[in-house]
């Protein structure tokens, strides 16, 4: 079932990664960084479905070639902890085919990124053919109108006039600096140093310590890429990517959709949390009990009720005479038990049945994010041991540096696309992303216990069903000196207020979750059980013997008044 999924993240060379290497990783090529000399090389990597580059049109069309669009991105950046790219994981529909998804992504990255004059890097993967999903690699920098690299960010001068402080780029201070505005220093005043202006400095005679002007931390961020870096546009990617999706869907004709929203956005109850996960989807989702706590509430209340009907058949049978009024009703009301617990069944061999189902897809999800994280820890491992190795090593032995250099890029890739799809694997099992190994086993473990419990509640019920089913042999039995259809007749008369009475006990019960159509089957199940003829037959027969009698007492009545005639003469 399709499943929404957006992973945004940063490729930056604080963090140890690097735009090439995340390029060639993501499209199974080979990619020569210049800004460090090491080599990338992932074509034996496996799973690439399709990757292509996207362009705007003042763009350089050699970037067509991702390694050297990437190079100009790594020859940009000058500083050892630059953001280099930004990267989006989505995951993709499995209810379509390779070419709707080139498709879906083709339109969303015009529409969202390279029409804003982004270039984008995407490539397709589907390792094992059940987790299909993309990689977007876009670039973080401005372009101009002549395809050159605007700034990222600006320096600000914070300067002062006339007690007020106000900052301006070095373009800007040149129209400011004729409007009295200067620069600001810092100033030995007595222990301690100050920033002031030039002019109120000297005044005071004081001397100046420092030849840089005062500026923000920061500086002044280029307004596009500070509006790609707002929380604000993620918000508008992520609900872009969802409508896109559903769109997709529903061109094709397919009823799946995905939201991009909270559960507390959707205003639905059940939190995505390690203790609703999986069971709100297999459970709540599918008809079944939300959690543990409910479904014992529920088997509490199941077991109160059966207390109760037993109680309200021993006094009917208690009460029993022979006389086809006392008959029906006693037979009814073991009717009405026998469709109870025929409703039990049905609940429980239904929820059986999805718990099973959603079983089989988590285990087998479960033993995948198992080997993920065992993968994880591995690489994580190794990684560390490299770069400690790394430090160890002079600076001369530059072959030495290049090479582990090189091994540290393939691990950090690789436990980069191992951590995506370990969140996919969450997202799909409808965990939150820092959800633990344990937390999941747990939830498994919770299922099991909750089947085993179904299981013990269905061996309950068929036993009772029984015990009922003995019961109703019984009253037959009582009646076979009666006329059967006239018994089977004042059942009918009664058959419906004890049906609704039946309805009326499991909708207190189950509450909200009563079903109409287990309901219906319960009904039909009792009735062929209990071998029951159609009403109509049974109406039909007793006209007939309706009939009959009148046609005989009519026939009788010649011979009777002769009778009559006879005595009055004696």
């Amino acid at each position: 079932m399709a499943i929404y999924h957006l992973e945004a993240k940063v490729i930056s060379r604080g963090t140890g990664r690097s735009a090439c290497a995340a390029s060639a990783y993501m499209s199974c090529s080979a990619i020569y960084n210049d800004y460090d000399g090491v080599q990338h090389d992932y074509t034996r990597k496996q799973g690439l479905v399709w990757s292509n580059v996207f362009l705007p049109d003042c763009a350089p069309v050699e970037w067509q070639d991702r390694a050297v669009l990437w190079n100009s991105v790594e020859e940009a950046e000058k500083t050892k902890d630059s953001r280099l790219a930004r990267e989006f994981v989505v995951a993709l529909p499995v209810e379509l085919g390779k070419l709707d998804w080139i498709n879906l992504l083709s339109k969303f990255i015009y529409q969202q990124f390279v029409n804003e004059g982004m270039c984008a890097d995407v490539a397709i993967h589907d390792t094992d053919g059940h987790n299909p999903h993309a990689h977007i690699l876009l670039t973080v920098r401005p372009l101009n109108e002549n395809g050159t690299w605007q700034y990222k960010t600006e320096k600000e001068y914070l300067c002062a006039k006339d007690g007020e402080e106000r900052g301006f780029t070095a373009a800007e201070f040149k129209d400011a600096q004729k409007d009295g505005w200067e620069k600001q220093y810092l100033y030995k005043v007595g222990k301690k140093k100050e920033y002031m202006a030039p002019s109120v400095a000297e005044a005071q005679g004081l001397e100046r310590t420092s030849k840089h002007p005062k500026s923000t931390k920061y500086g002044r961020q280029n307004p596009i890429s500070e509006r790609w870096n707002s929380e604000e546009q993620l918000v508008l990617w992520r609900e872009a990517w969802a409508n896109a999706v559903n769109h997709s869907l529903e061109r094709y004709g397919f009823d799946e959709r995905v939201d991009h929203r909270s559960f507390a956005e959707q205003g639905r109850d059940e939190q995505p949390t390690i203790h609703e996960g999986v069971a709100a989807r297999a459970l709540e989702k599918k008809g079944i009990v939300s959690d543990r706590c409910e479904l014992n509430r529920q088997i509490r209340r199941d077991n109160a009720l059966l207390r109760e009907i037993k109680a309200q058949v021993k006094k009917l049978l208690e009460a029993v005479k022979n006389t086809i009024p006392a008959l029906a009703e006693a037979m009814e009301s073991v009717r009405e038990k026998m469709i109870i617990f025929k409703y039990q069944l049905g609940y429980i061999l239904s929820g059986k049945r999805r718990l099973t189902k959603s079983l089989d897809v988590m285990k087998p999800e479960l033993e995948h994010y198992t080997r993920i994280a065992g993968q994880i820890r591995e690489k994580s491992k190794e990684r560390n041991t490299l770069l400690a190795e790394k430090k160890k090593i002079p600076a001369l032995n530059i072959i030495k540096h290049r090479d582990l250099s090189r091994r540290i890029a393939e691990l950090t890739e690789e436990l980069e696309e191992l951590r995506s799809e370990k969140k996919q694997l969450l997202a799909m099992l409808d965990y939150v992303e820092d959800t633990t190994l344990s937390a999941v086993k747990m939830d498994v473990s919770a299922m099991e216990a909750n089947l085993a419990k179904l299981e013990q509640q269905e061996q309950k019920y068929t036993a009772e069903l029984d015990a009922a089913l003995a019961e109703y042999s019984e009253l037959k039995a009582q009646a076979a000196d009666f006329d059967s259809d006239e018994l089977a007749m004042a059942q009918l008369e009664i058959r419906p207020q004890k049906e609704a009475s039946a309805e009326s006990k499991i909708q207190a019960a189950y509450g909200d979750k009563y079903d109409f159509w287990t309901m219906i089957g319960a009904k039909r199940d009792v009735a062929e059980l209990l071998g029951e003829e159609e009403p109509r037959s049974i109406r039909e027969r007793l006209r007939r013997k309706e009939l009959e009698k009148e046609r005989i007492n009519q026939a009788r009545q010649p011979e009777r008044k002769k009778q009559k005639d006879r005595g009055w003469e004696r």
